[in-house]
Order: structure tokens, then sequence, then C-alpha cells
């Protein structure tokens, strides 16, 4: 069924526009079409939707439990407990209720990894969200442990092989949490599957510090990365923050995709910025991710975008990061990190768009960009189509009733006697 959205403002273009979706795609723009089905924008903004890079969706759940505290006690005192009670149907909500969360702030793609990742998959389909899943494999340096890990990964890889929304990426947590053969044999099997590959990277300093004093035969950790066979194209690495020059050279000659977590990384005070200047001259792919509603506590990238803005011009440069280069790192940049086929207002991409309505907080309109970095939020988003399905309308998700009830009940479940 095509969709004509009629009378529509297009950041950047003059004029307003009609845009028809058809086949899963924009199929044309021009100033009168017609459709099947008739969505009036009235000069809302029409835009490519949001790429969400890095997040573990499921953790929607302990939004709130655990605030303020420093990142191991957070992690082994609270996160991990709670962690060790999932179960396979609380990964199921939470995912919905991120996705849901996701939908309502204009995200249309996500890059996920964590645990009982079928589920978490039935979740996205069930939604009509495009994502790229990882099981979080986690070995500990334990063989037979890692045994398992590698049974669970191909499991998930082979569930979600003929999903026309989901594309299956491998999932190594960290470095200080996955051994060596572990690191290799990710690296193998992604290579022989041709499949991406989602990491933690260089969060904290004690990361580094511990790596070092483990690994004296290295002086950069993106060597070692280089020698197990992971520093590569196929590589999406989550925060990199405590990395020095030549680890971000050694990004760039790699291809290797950073997915900068500003909000996190300040929330659970990692100690500094990310050098986005310097990945930036060096021709590093950056692009935006909120990480875990446990660490941020939403899901909202135009709040994500602007904070990761804003933190970089403390640096004294107030020039660096750009409400552009925010908003290219959120449709575009994402979109091509995550091949899913959108990210641009193009005849020919995938119909991955949404439509804002400006408001007052959009007016006068000198630049509409600048307005939607600085000024807009998530909760201006009116509609949202993925591969020209409409998810929302009128801010309206289908069951989104049902998903609060499920969810809250089993978040609420989860701290009972923690």
């Amino acid at each position: 069924m095509s969709i004509a959205i009629k009378d529509a403002k297009i950041p950047g273009r003059s004029g307003r526009f009609d845009i028809l979706l058809d086949g899963g795609k924009i199929d044309r723009i021009s100033g009168k079409e017609d459709g099947d089905e008739v969505i009036q924008a009235d000069g809302k903004y029409l835009l490519p939707g949001f790429v969400n890079t890095h997040t573990h969706a499921a953790m929607s759940l302990f939004r709130g439990y655990a605030d303020d505290m420093p990142l191991q006690q957070w992690l082994e005192d609270h996160i991990w407990p709670l962690e060790s009670k999932l179960t396979k149907e609380d990964v199921y909500w939470g995912t919905k209720l991120a996705c849901l969360e996701m939908i309502k702030t204009g995200t249309v793609a996500f890059n996920d990894m964590y645990f009982f990742m079928e589920s978490a998959a039935d979740a996205v389909e069930e939604m009509g969200m495009k994502a790229v899943l990882s099981y979080g494999f986690i070995d500990l340096g334990d063989e037979e442990k890692r045994k398992a890990e590698i049974k669970k990964t191909k499991k998930f890889v082979d569930y979600v092989a003929s999903s026309e929304l989901i594309k299956p990426a491998l999932g190594p947590h960290a470095i200080y949490t996955v051994s060596e053969e572990g690191l290799r044999w990710c690296a193998e099997f992604s290579h022989k599957r041709e499949l991406p590959v989602h990491l933690h990277l260089a969060e904290t300093e004690d990361e580094i510090k511990e790596f070092k004093r483990q690994n004296t035969g290295y002086d950069h950790i993106t060597e070692y990365l280089d020698e197990v066979g992971l520093l590569s194209n196929n590589l999406l690495a989550a925060h990199c923050v405590w990395l020095d020059e030549e680890d971000i050279v050694n990004l760039s000659d790699k291809g290797v995709v950073v997915s900068h977590n500003p909000v996190s990384n300040m929330k659970l005070g990692v100690g500094k910025p990310m050098d986005y200047g310097s990945m930036y001259s060096a021709g590093v792919r950056v692009t935006l991710g909120t990480d875990g509603c446990a660490s941020n506590n939403n899901l909202d990238m135009l709040e994500t975008a602007k904070i990761a803005a804003l933190q970089q011009k403390i640096s004294g440069d107030p020039t660096l990061l750009s409400a552009e280069d925010g908003y290219s790192m959120i449709t575009e940049i994402g979109a091509r990190a995550l091949k899913t086929g959108g990210g641009s207002i193009t005849e020919g991409m995938a119909a991955d768009i949404i439509l804002l309505d400006k408001g007052i907080k959009g007016v006068p309109g000198h630049n509409p960009v600048s307005d939607l970095i600085y000024s807009l939020q998530g909760s201006d988003v009116t509609h949202v189509f993925i591969n020209g399905s409409m998810v929302m309308k009128d801010r309206y998700v289908r069951d989104e009733d049902e998903i609060v009830r499920e969810a809250t009940a089993r978040a609420m479940n989860l701290v009972k006697g923690v």
C-alpha cells in the first residue's frame, strides 16, 4: 500500500513537498502526490528516522533503579545482580518498552547487545523496528563458559538469519570480560559469516590501565584488537573515551565505526569527554548511541545529539561537533554504519522517515538543523515510518498501554528482595 505525505518541509530545502512511499522506499518527492493513504503534514518537518548505534534495550526495566554511583559499584552491586534474575520474558517486555520509547522519540533502527536475544528479536519484529542485534558474549577466561557462549551465539545468528528487519552481529562484551581465545573466535566467525561485531572499548581509564598491566607486550589496546583479528570495518566500538592518538589512527586505518555515548559516559563519571576532535581529524566514522536506560536514563537521540555537541564545546572550541555534525551522526552516518538502507530523504532510499512538529520551540526557524539539535526533542515527533510502514500515527503506537503495563510489572518483580 502506498502512502502520500503531503505539504511537508524538508530541512535544507526551500518550499514544501509531497512524498510518496511505496514498496518500502521513498518513491517520489515532488509538489503533488497521492497514495492509497494520505497523511497531511501541514508544514511539519520530514526527516530521516534516527539511528541509535549502542544500547541495551531490555535495560529499560532498570531505569532509575541504581543512579548516582561509581561504575564498578553500579555494575557489581546493582546491575549484575538484577541481570542474573532476568528471564526471557523479562527481556521480551523490556525490549518492547525500549522499542516503544525509541519509536515515540523518532528512532527507527538501533544496535543492541544483551541476553536472551531470541526474545529481544521477537519483540523488535513485533514492533516493526530495524535492529542489529548481538548476543552478549562473556566467557571470563573460562573454557567451558566460552564453549557455551559460542553455542548461544551461533544459535542466535541462525534464529534471525531470515529476518527482513534484523541483522545479526557478534557481541564480545569487552576485552576485560572475553578471553583472547573468545575474541579470536568472534573475529574468525565474523569473517566467515560476514557479520558485524559490537564491542565495548576504552570506556574507563581503569580498563586501559588493567589491560596494560596484563598485556605488557602491547603499548596500545587497538594493537591487541588488531592481533586477535577484530580491528576491521566489521567492528563497531562503543565509548572509546580513553584511547590515545595512536589508537585513534588505528581505528581510522582499519575503518572501525565508533559509537559515542556522551550521556552515559557523563552519568557514570568516566573522567573526560571522548576526543571527538582527534577522531574527526583522523577520519574516524563517529556515530551516536544512548547506551541502556540504566545509565542514561532515556533513549531520546535528539537529546543525545544535543549533549554530545555541548559537551565537546567545553574544550573551549564552540565549533567542535556542530549541529550539522550531530544531525548527520544520528541520521545518515548512523544508517550507513548499521546498513539500514535509510538515512536521507532521497528517492530510492528506504522509507525510514519521521514527521516532527517544530511547535513554538522551532520559531522563528532561522536554521532548522540547529533547532532540531539544540531546541527540539523526541517528543515533538508525531509520525514514524519504517520500510514505508506507519508504526506511529499522531503519537500513537499500537499496544502501547499493554507494553507499559507488562514492562512495569516485570520491572517491579525483578527488584523484589534485592
